[in-house]
């Protein structure tokens, strides 16, 4: 019996107390229960008696008393019992428990997804990096959160759209493109440039590209390098993005929203909505009647446009496209950003309560990182990958909230041992893979047989709890967008399995041992929990190796 087969039965009980006369409720569309902290009391517990208690008019245990009745006649059940004010502790027998590992091993990879994001429509805007350099550790908190949390949400039902905003616009491009003819012409960095050898790199590529750049008449020669050193440093970001095994749906450019005329357009609508105004010869945005600390100016006095324009057209341009939600990833030193973008929302006539979700990243410090022999001044994200591995990095990464400030030692993380998280995880996955791989060799299929009844033993109840708890804990993770409750999961069911290994055998002992029903109904206890923890470090975008 899965759990979502026991909330079934748990709700049909309600509605046959109901039908009876015994309880004058209406039956709540979903009855949920949830793994106990302590396994003693059982196998699943719910709160519902409690919830349903005070609209029935009567004491929480007596509501209990009514669905502990009817619920304990229901097969597979084994025992409930009522706990405290009303809690419902359910046991169940070790057949119907043990048919979660066969219902784990048939969903396959789909083991885990449920629907509870069903109808959302989100957009996910993450990193959104100048394309002045290349990625780095600033960068790559939310390179790995940001991805994890779109498979989470993807997961559970919702649809999501991943996308990246590359600020291609502005005076931080001019810089660019002056660095980098500078570097072409052997010249020094431009005050206020972008120094390192990456520039370099990037001035021999448009040298190669373009071998009159330097015969260009100076405008020319200037629009020239930022068109090339902008292509390829993009592109730099997106291979090294791969590399990390992130891939974004949408590349929106900033200066496509401006040539498009997005940003007049933005001013207009908003003025239309009441909320723009002009002053000393500037239009502005009135932010503070929706908790912004001061009005916010979207077109300068000289006619420029500023940054806050843009923001408020890509907002647009966004609900526009039809996402419903959106959710912005920034970094530590956008805090100032928050009140800003959900000012734009409410102005737009949006919820911002609702429409709109803005997450800050904290500092990560790495300990043992070297900085870029490239950029001079920054640890990249390539050096990381080459160093510590992408599996280590996203999943060391996505085990800790966004919220937290957070220290990293490297060569901790390149260790193999059990001390490193993400390595005892995929150590287990290894495990159950070479279990299957030597159970074959002796004959043991789970084809020829499964007896659910056999899987008695109490670190296999355990096992199966917790395999059982795994949709829940995607679906809460997804709801709250914290993916570091996949990875502590993982955690918790590595121990689970490790613990079960030690004291069930798969295999037989021996070279005579006739192989049984034991030991191939144990096969699909081990290759469920294979299927679960490859699905979850999936959610995380780590590998699950067969190997190690």
């Amino acid at each position: 019996m899965t759990p979502e087969q026991l909330a079934a039965a748990l709700r049909t009980a309600l509605t046959d107390a109901v039908a009876a006369g015994d309880l004058a409720v209406d039956v709540p569309a979903e009855v949920r229960v949830e793994r106990p902290r302590n396994r003693d009391h059982g196998d699943w517990s719910t709160n519902v008696a409690l919830q349903l208690a005070k609209l029935a008019g009567m004491p929480p245990r007596d509501v209990a008393a009514l669905l502990a009745e009817r619920l304990g006649r229901v097969d597979g059940v084994k025992a409930v019992d009522i706990a405290g004010p009303g809690f419902l502790n359910i046991t169940l027998d070790a057949a119907s428990a043990g048919e979660l590992a066969r219902s784990i091993v048939e969903s396959g990879a789909a083991y885990g997804h449920n629907e509870s994001e069903a109808g959302h429509v989100i957009n996910v805007e993450f990193i959104s990096a100048n394309p002045t350099g290349p990625l780095h550790l600033g960068h790559t908190r939310w390179a790995a959160l940001g991805d994890a949390m779109s498979r989470l949400l993807k997961a559970s039902g919702a649809t999501v759209t991943t996308e990246y905003y590359i600020n291609d616009a502005g005076a931080q491009m001019d810089k660019f493109a002056a660095s980098v003819l500078a570097s072409a012409k052997g010249e020094p960095t431009p005050e206020g440039g972008y120094p390192g050898a990456y520039v370099a790199d990037l001035a021999a590529q448009a040298l190669a590209a373009r071998p009159d750049l330097l015969e260009l008449p100076a405008d020319e020669a200037l629009a020239e390098a930022r068109a090339l050193a902008y292509a390829a440093q993009l592109q730099d970001i997106k291979d090294t993005l791969a590399d990390f095994g992130v891939h974004f749906d949408v590349w929106f450019s900033e200066t496509e929203l401006h040539e498009s005329g997005a940003v007049t357009q933005a001013v207009d609508r908003l003025r239309e909505q009441g909320h723009v105004f002009d002053q000393d010869d500037a239009v502005w945005l009135r932010t503070t009647d929706f908790t912004d600390d001061r009005d916010r100016v979207m077109i300068r006095a000289n006619g420029e446009p500023t940054y806050f324009a843009a923001d408020a057209a890509y907002y647009l341009s966004k609900k526009d496209r039809g996402f419903d939600e959106k959710i912005y990833l920034l970094g530590a030193d956008h805090h100032g950003y928050i009140n800003r973008l959900k000012a734009i929302a409410a102005c737009a006539g949006d919820d911002p309560e609702h429409n709109i979700e803005v997450q800050i990243g904290q500092l990560v410090n790495l300990g043992g990182a070297k900085l870029s022999k490239r950029a001079g001044n920054i640890i990249e994200l390539r050096d990381l990958i080459s160093w510590i591995g992408t599996d280590s990095i996203r999943y060391s990464l996505a085990r800790y909230p966004a919220d937290s400030p957070l220290s990293l030692d490297g060569e901790e993380l390149r260790k193999q041992t059990n001390d490193n998280p993400v390595f005892y995880v995929q150590y287990a996955h290894a495990r159950t893979s070479n279990v299957a791989r030597l159970a074959g060799e002796d004959g043991v299929s789970r084809a020829d047989g499964f007896d659910p009844s056999l899987l008695s033993d109490p670190t296999e109840a355990a096992l199966l709890a917790i395999l059982g708890d795994f949709p829940r804990v995607v679906a809460q993770a997804a709801h709250l967008r914290e993916p570091h409750r996949v990875a502590r999961y993982l955690e918790d069911l590595a121990g689970h399995f490790h613990k079960w290994y030690d004291t069930c055998r798969v295999r037989p002992m021996t070279a005579d041992e006739e192989v049984t029903d034991l030991h191939r109904s144990r096969l699909w206890l081990n290759d469920a929990t294979r299927q679960v923890l490859a699905n979850g470090l999936d959610l995380l975008g780590v590998s699950a190796p067969d190997r190690m």
